[in-house]
């Protein structure tokens, strides 16, 4: 199976969290229908669909809390869009907010009157848009108020922090909303109003944990809230992930994933075996080891390594082609480096190389459109979609009888929704190259995909039957195996998607992604757990550099409650991640549950676990 072609290579950047992290079954496939829940809200949310670089898999169904309740489901009894703009008469119900009885009680209650009628004037002012007037209300009914009365006092509180939002005064209007939330801690409007001060003051630490508590406390039925979450994390995942891929080490993938890389690529003059004329005689040690190259040329000595899987000393090899003089394979040399840049995840060292082959006009021109490919994917990964079109199409310009062109574009097209357009590029692949099975199980994938996503149940079929004949026509391809089992799954067809995962692990047992999503369709199907992790489990016996399977084990840990197993599952994803807008979406599940670690210890709230 071709785990990472070099646009699927990009989907984790490409695609928004909450997208599906991939085009082919491999490199994770972005399934139809997955434009849901945000994924951070899986490291949360129980019961939400686990909408990870498996496509269309699932975590299982749980029982969400009933809805036809007007629309008031949550633990505060908010509506679920409701603004939460105005000031209010009475806070969320708390312990001990009943009037007191016995001597002194109509002294209190007189106290306590004349605290509401202050507060009553200062919400009419409120309304009248008069803001100062109403803080000095809210004020007095401050004052007035009888300390015990914890929730009133926690009203008043947030009544003057909604007058301070309205004059944008956000030091204020978090100050008041602790103190709201030390008198009343389930305090939804004021927990979700301090997160907004925060997220203005730009503490997103401290925002992130008030809206983690709001989400908890909602049941995650308000989309204001869930959005407010989303950003945050997105915010603090990009500054983590950019100071940590700047100092990262580079990291050289598994030689799996290396050989599935480069087998998505028929046209790719470096990737394929060492031509006869470049080889001296097989003149091999006593102890058979390694074939002496010809010529003392850096590049044939990398092209050596690259056939006994010794990847880590290519570019160095590369390099030597590359800074000596009159090197007849510079331009192959440039490119293999790139290539292996892009592979340890050193895109700024990447670039200038696949720069200089793309403007050597004398050179291959195979070799110019392979660089484009490779930077049109590079710049996919970094969220760059009209430079990685033009790099596509400039490749289509001058090597129009490329299949990898077409076959690669066509997945470009997946990832920007022009299904259309991406039929006509695999259709174009496969008329250069007919006994291209990945190119025929992916246009098979993008007719489905178009299908489900516009729930046309005759185009589903007659997708589901496209994949029926890639299988027959092409027994030998694990992908088309791969992607049928995921459309299977979404029509929940599990025995036969079961089926089909099987036949990928026959053909490619050391491929760790297949693990991964057979352990996703155990926990949907069967809701068994202990198969699903003892599946991810393999894949990481198989791949201890999957980041796909700590990703998913980590969000599963979330879900069981397991927050200290999860996030160093997390961790172990961040460093292997492979480019800044995956480590990114990683730091933001481990970041939501560092907050659900920090909201359990201070409020005792937790979501239900599995």
């Amino acid at each position: 199976m071709a785990a990472s072609k070099p646009v699927e290579a990009a989907v984790a950047a490409a695609a928004a969290p909450g997208s599906g992290s991939g085009v082919g079954g491999g490199g994770g496939t972005a399934g139809p229908g997955t434009g849901g829940l945000p994924r951070w809200q899986l490291a949360l949310a129980v019961g939400a669909p686990l909408l990870l670089g498996a496509g269309a898999m699932y975590l299982w169904s749980r029982q969400r809390r009933r809805r036809d309740t007007g629309g008031r489901g949550d633990a505060s009894g908010l509506k679920r869009n409701s603004e939460r703009k105005t000031p209010e008469g009475r806070a969320s119900p708390a312990p001990g907010s009943g009037h007191p009885e016995g001597p002194g009680a109509h002294l209190e209650m007189n106290s306590l009157d004349r605290a509401q009628a202050a507060k009553n004037k200062g919400n009419k002012y409120f309304k009248a848009g008069k803001y100062e007037q109403a803080i000095q209300c809210y004020t007095e009914a401050i004052s007035l108020c009888p300390t015990e009365k914890n929730v009133d006092l926690s009203t008043f509180y947030q009544n003057r922090a909604a007058a301070f939002e309205q004059l944008q005064k956000w030091k204020e209007v978090a100050q008041d909303c602790t103190k709201a939330v030390e008198l009343n801690p389930k305090y939804v409007k004021a927990l979700f109003r301090r997160a907004k001060a925060h997220e203005k003051l730009d503490n997103k630490k401290e925002c992130l944990e008030d809206v983690t508590a709001v989400c908890i406390l909602e049941g995650f039925q308000n989309q204001q809230s869930m959005l407010l979450a989303d950003k945050v994390l997105k915010l603090l995942g990009k500054e983590k992930a950019k100071e940590k891929y700047k100092n990262r080490e580079p990291l050289m993938p598994s030689p799996q994933f290396i050989k599935s890389y480069f087998s998505s690529f028929t046209d790719d003059i470096i990737s394929q075996p060492t031509l006869k004329g470049e080889k001296s005689d097989e003149d091999k040690d006593k102890e058979g080891e390694a074939l002496e190259v010809k010529e003392n040329s850096g590049y044939l000595k990398a092209k050596q390594y690259m056939e006994e899987e010794n990847y880590d000393k290519i570019i160095s090899e590369c390099s030597k082609e590359i800074d000596a003089e009159g090197g007849r394979h510079r331009a192959e040399a440039l490119l293999l480096r790139a290539t292996f840049y892009l592979l340890v995840g050193n895109a700024s060292a990447a670039k200038p190389d696949l720069d200089q082959v793309i403007s050597l006009k004398g050179a291959d021109v195979k070799l110019r459109a392979n660089a484009l490919i490779k930077r049109g994917s590079m710049y996919m990964q970094q969220q760059e979609p009209l430079l990685s079109t033009q790099d596509f199409n400039m490749a289509a310009d001058i090597d129009p009888q490329n299949a990898d062109v077409y076959h690669h574009r066509g997945q470009l097209k997946i990832l920007l929704d022009q299904v259309e357009e991406a039929v006509a590029d695999f259709d174009e692949c496969i008329r250069l190259r007919p006994e291209s099975a990945l190119a025929q199980a992916q246009k098979c994938f993008a007719l489905y995909r178009q299908a489900y996503t516009g729930n046309n149940s005759s185009q589903i079929q007659a997708a589901m039957k496209g994949f029926e004949e890639v299988i027959k026509k092409f027994p030998r391809c694990a992908e088309g195996y791969a992607l049928y089992a995921q459309a299977l799954t979404d029509q929940q067809q599990f025995g036969k998607a079961d089926e089909m995962y099987d036949k990928c692990i026959d053909l490619e047992p050391d491929n760790a992604t297949t693990y991964v999503h057979k352990g996703l369709l155990q926990l949907q199907w069967k809701q068994d757990l202990d198969k699903g992790l003892e599946l991810i489990s393999k894949a990481i016996e198989i791949d201890n550099k999957c980041d796909f399977a700590y990703e998913t084990m980590g969000t599963i840990e979330v879900q069981r409650g397991n927050m200290e197993k999860a996030i160093d599952m997390f961790n172990k994803a961040i460093n292997l991640a492979k480019s800044e807008m995956e480590m990114a979406h990683l730091y933001s599940l481990c970041d939501a549950a560092h907050a659900q670690t920090e909201v359990a210890k201070k409020y005792g709230l937790k979501p239900p676990t599995l």
